[in-house]
């Protein structure tokens, strides 16, 4: 207590100073209205930036449960899609339903090799299955051809022995797209006869007679094209919209009709 006595009498003058400017300066504020809206604002500049900053940061801390939210919005929204007669993603084994959307994450992704596989977070008790296809939100990635309790490994377009039926957009003509291995933003479109009228820029989709994909998902577009003329058949060249060096998040698809194709399928060829 003592101290205190002590440290008030010894700086009495510089206390007292500090007191009538107080006092003036609430005067001062009080009787001047431009100074007082100049305190008012730089109050609320200073108690706005503060909030803006805890906002910024809640919103940080946010983006993940944001995240998912959109995630899971995408895949209800591609499940509509898919199932064009459904109003909705329930129930699963309506006989208006085409397709089953699971929605995953890819843990390991190559793309340099000859025969790259993506490794993805759902398996088996997922619902996921061999021969489903597996898309990004820009175009489409592969197919599963592994899967465990857990996880799935994911042939990757970007590999040699990939063949998925696709077509030039708004039209009836279907090739095969594969890979050459050369470029990994590039896969290669074959078995397009020369009569069709092509340009560069014409965008590259699933076609109709997959069993694995649905029609219309986005694949690329064409870069550059060349003709055999020994085959009559167009080598095409297809810019992929997906960047397949950074991928994450994945939808993967099952056609809930393919077996029922395939039995037909070998059964007609089984009869010829």
């Amino acid at each position: 207590m003592q101290q205190i006595i002590n440290f008030l009498i010894r700086y009495k003058i510089f206390l007292l100073y500090l007191l009538l400017l107080l006092i003036s300066l609430i005067f001062t504020f009080q009787s001047h209205s431009y100074h007082q809206s100049r305190f008012l604002n730089s109050a609320n500049y200073f108690s706005g930036s503060i909030y803006s900053f805890f906002d910024n940061t809640t919103s940080y801390f946010g983006l993940r449960e944001e995240n998912e939210k959109l995630l899971q919005e995408n895949q209800r929204l591609r499940y509509q899609l898919y199932n064009k007669n459904s109003d909705s993603i329930q129930p699963l084994s309506s006989l208006e339903n085409d397709y089953l959307v699971v929605r995953g994450r890819v843990i390991k992704n190559s793309y340099s090799d000859q025969r790259n596989y993506i490794t993805i977070d759902k398996g088996e008790k997922d619902s996921v299955e061999q021969d489903m296809g597996v898309i990004t939100s820009k175009g489409i990635l592969g197919i599963v051809e592994n899967t465990s309790n857990g996880y799935s490994t994911v042939q990757s377009i970007l590999n040699e022995k990939s063949n998925i039926n696709a077509k030039i957009k708004n039209s009836n003509h279907f090739g095969s797209l594969i890979w050459d291995s050369k470029d990994y933003n590039t896969v290669q479109l074959v078995d397009i006869p020369r009569l069709v009228q092509l340009t560069i820029g014409d965008t590259i989709v699933t076609g109709a007679m997959s069993s694995i994909f649905p029609e219309n998902i986005p694949i690329g577009v064409i870069k550059k094209f060349d003709l055999d003329k020994s085959k009559s058949f167009y080598q095409i060249d297809v810019s992929l919209f997906n960047d397949m060096t950074n991928i994450s998040n994945v939808y993967i698809i099952k056609n809930l009709n393919r077996e029922e194709i395939i039995e037909l399928q070998e059964q007609t060829e089984t009869n010829d």
